[in-house]
């Protein structure tokens, strides 16, 4: 017998349709042809799967194709968080925005209480140790910014004087045109920072 008429008569053999003479044949051959072997071992298989499915206990084989789209790997589900962010973008971005000032706050907070002054014509100004001193004989035209460190004020600031995590001094003579702020909190430190981001959003 040769493989093509071999193959043929399989598919009968699965459904009993061969006469007793037509098996033996068959089975002969395939003791003697690897290949055929291997391909009625997968046609026996497919066949199995087949009658599993449309036997199957739980119903009758109208549900085969509900049977075989279960068994199919499912589309994964998009998260619900996902979609809320892309519903919700404003508040996604506001709430990004205060996480980050959060860590960069802290991440203030734990370094080390080093002396910062910001502002112009700083040379005008007198620092002894972590003190800033404004003499009395000057004038300071801008904002002045003094972290972890003391200000002593004797003369005038033209200006916004603000004083984080330190202590402020205004001797009688001092004279400051704008507005002073002393922040000493790390919730102040943090509204500081939103208030004047947000301010320099607007002047530009």
């Amino acid at each position: 017998m040769d493989c093509k008429l071999a193959v043929s008569l399989m598919h009968d053999y699965l459904d009993n349709d061969l006469s007793r003479q037509q098996q033996l044949e068959l089975k002969s051959h395939l003791l003697q042809c690897v290949d055929c072997r291997n391909r009625f071992e997968e046609l026996e298989q497919t066949d199995m799967l087949l009658y599993s499915l449309t036997h199957h206990a739980t119903g009758p084989s109208d549900d085969l194709a509900d049977r075989i789209m279960g068994m199919l790997p499912q589309q994964k589900k998009q998260k619900l968080w996902l979609t809320w962010i892309k519903n919700h973008p404003a508040i996604t971005a506001a709430a990004l925005f205060l996480v980050v000032m959060l860590f960069s706050t802290v991440s203030f907070w734990s370094q080390e209480n080093q002396l910062i002054v910001k502002g112009s014509e700083l040379d005008k100004l007198i620092i002894e140790g972590n003190t800033v001193i404004i003499p009395p004989d000057q004038i300071i035209t801008g904002d002045i910014t003094v972290e972890n460190g003391k200000t002593q004020v004797f003369g005038q600031v033209q200006g916004n004087l603000t004083v984080i995590d330190g202590e402020l001094f205004q001797a009688s003579t001092a004279h400051i045109s704008g507005q002073v702020k002393d922040i000493d909190k790390a919730m102040d430190w943090i509204w500081y920072k939103i208030t004047n981001l947000f301010s320099d959003v607007a002047y530009r």
